[in-house]
């Protein structure tokens, strides 16, 4: 697995995703990013790590433009400009459910490492998209 941190963009897959949000169009984005979060959640059996790490970016994106939310990482973050994704938030929310659910083979691998920052990071994209706008 080519992660080296607990961030959203910390990881090969979620990096790869958002290099792909910068290659497509920019009317094409929204849907990339919301097939992102729907391919999440509309897996009831066990969930590969990468569409995980690619829902787990998604909802990180969407959280960013909410109040308090925490922009993508520079480095490895999409560079180009997003739409507006805040009619996402209940699907972000979602999707990160699912990758903290089981079967979920990144919720598993994380689960090896009983200090790991992730369950907090996750917590935390969560608390930004549930908090009132305003």
């Amino acid at each position: 697995m080519g992660t080296w941190d607990a961030g959203p963009f910390d990881n090969d897959a979620a990096a790869d995703f958002a290099g792909a949000l910068d290659d497509a169009a920019p009317h094409e984005r929204h849907a990339l990013l919301a097939a992102a979060l729907r391919e999440a959640t509309g897996t009831a059996d066990y969930l590969d790590a990468d569409l995980g790490q690619e829902a787990v970016a998604a909802a990180a994106l969407v959280a960013a433009q909410h109040p308090g939310g925490a922009p993508a990482d520079p480095a490895t973050g999409p560079k180009q400009p997003l739409p507006d994704l805040t009619g996402l938030r209940p699907l972000a929310v979602q999707a990160l459910d699912r990758v903290t659910t089981e079967p979920s083979e990144l919720l598993d691998l994380w689960a090896e490492s009983p200090t790991s920052p992730w369950p907090p990071t996750i917590t935390a994209l969560r608390h930004t998209l549930l908090a009132p706008a305003g």
